[in-house]
């Protein structure tokens, strides 16, 4: 009976082990981790394994937990010469290039940065190679060595070393948009069948694909895979961008699947690859494009720091125009204001908020001026992009009385502004206006006294 009990005991700890803690949520709009709403806060840190030694990557880990990311998005074989230039400790990914030959000391580094990010309560959305690697051109130096057969067989080796870890979110596509006429989606569908099979099933591994800019995101090509758990865009380094047209149009996409911006416009880039002429990103065009995702359907999101992406540090060489060294950028405005949309998001019931433009009367202004909606049942929250007033239409969330609130995204301070009848139509103004002057009205069911962000 004894060597019974050890036995069941054994199965539920390999069990354990091996199943997934990352799901599709019931109503298919949001993450879970262990069954409770997850919070997509994502960095994009794509030279991470390639480029830092195991201080520096404790370093920046640290430093991101404590500044309230929840997923560092890094890729096993980088972009920056990622094949044949080795790591901090002079080791490269492959044996002669060959996916089908890892190489074990290139991979340790790697395992003990995933594991350092699961210490410190990071999520490692986990690209398993940039998508030069499959066919180059302008970003990127390949060469190209994937075909579907060795595609396939890479995908399971990474999957099969990685699958009982607990913070991996698969990421496939680095950066490429499949070619029509190529073999591109047959081998990303192979990397895919490959990681699936290690898992032992669709339903035991989160997977989605990070694209190039388009209108469709990763859907546009296989929305309808079993393997494909969420939609990912990129939506590139140019201001005012109709991020929320993009969500939006994802969100009511039929076969409802998640979806988040996994590559929005980065702090400190120059807008557009034009430093010259437009300037550099600040973080107000940060701001302003995470909290349009979220309020436009998206069920997390993602920052970026150029100078952070590539890992600029003395010695490297510079892609695109970089300001400051990696360590000094993680300190940028936009990086310490992501918290407060967390905070905001986690503030309230999660997996009822819908997107909601009916809650506003002027609901189809431009980028420049957008002010985006979302409710939950008993409360909203309405994004003014540069503090211009609006009009709501009361009576959308439940309550005989609505508490109103004013949520400065800058900083994470609340402004009171009063208690209010929920019928009919409000204005409000917010405490500012004017470029970078953004701010989020908070309405509340005055029944459920909900604490403040």
């Amino acid at each position: 009976m004894k060597k019974l009990h050890h036995s069941i005991l054994l199965c539920f700890v390999i069990f354990n082990l091996s199943a997934q803690s990352f799901t599709v949520s019931s109503n298919k709009r949001f993450i879970l981790k262990e069954n409770k709403p997850f919070v997509w806060v994502g960095d994009t840190a794509w030279e991470l394994f390639h480029a830092l030694d195991r201080d520096s990557a404790t370093y920046y880990l640290s430093k991101r937990a404590s500044q309230g990311f929840t997923v560092i998005q890094a890729v096993a074989l980088a972009e920056i010469d990622g094949l044949n230039s080795p790591n901090a400790y002079g080791d490269k990914p492959l044996i002669n290039n060959d996916p089908t030959k890892p190489n074990e000391a290139y991979f340790k580094h790697v395992d003990f940065i995933i594991d350092k990010a699961a210490e410190v309560g990071l999520n490692i959305g986990l690209l398993p190679t940039w998508g030069d690697k499959i066919y180059k051109d302008r970003w990127g130096t390949g060469p190209e060595i994937f075909n579907a057969e060795n595609a396939k067989v890479f995908g399971k080796w990474m999957a099969e070393r990685y699958k009982n870890r607990k913070n991996i979110i698969w990421i496939l596509g680095g950066d490429r948009n499949p070619r029509v006429g190529s073999q591109d989606v047959k081998i990303w569908r192979a990397m895919a069948e490959g990681v699936v099979e290690a898992y032992g099933g669709n339903d035991k591994v989160l997977i989605t694909f990070h694209p190039q800019p388009n209108q469709a995101g990763a859907s546009e090509w296989f929305h309808n895979d079993d393997w494909f758990d969420f939609n990912m865009f990129q939506t590139g380094h140019c201001r005012d961008n109709d991020v929320y047209n993009r969500i939006a149009g994802s969100y009511e996409r039929p076969n409802t699947k998640p979806v988040v911006d996994g590559e929005p416009i980065y702090e400190d880039h120059p807008v557009c690859f034009n430093a010259k002429d437009l300037g550099t990103t600040n973080a107000y065009d940060v701001r302003k494009a995470i909290y349009l995702d979220v309020f436009a359907g998206a069920f997390g999101f993602t920052y970026g720091c150029h100078d952070v992406w590539q890992m600029y540090r003395p010695m490297s060489v510079p892609v695109n125009g970089p300001h400051l060294f990696w360590k000094e950028a993680l300190e940028l405005p936009a990086a310490n204001q992501v918290k407060y949309l967390k905070n905001l998001i986690e503030a309230r019931p999660i997996l009822d908020r819908i997107p909601d433009q009916s809650l506003i009367v002027e609901n189809n202004l431009s980028s420049y001026e957008r002010i985006q909606a979302t409710r939950g049942n008993d409360y909203a929250y309405i994004y003014a992009a540069t503090g211009r007033s609006f009009t709501v239409n009361m009576g959308k969330i439940t309550g005989k009385k609505i508490i109103a609130n004013w949520f400065n995204p800058k900083n994470g301070q609340i402004s009171e502004i009063g208690v209010f009848e929920n019928v009919g139509i409000k204005k409000f103004t917010p405490p500012s206006s004017g470029y970078g002057h953004d701010w989020v009205l908070i309405l509340d069911d005055a029944s459920k006294k909900y604490v403040m962000p």
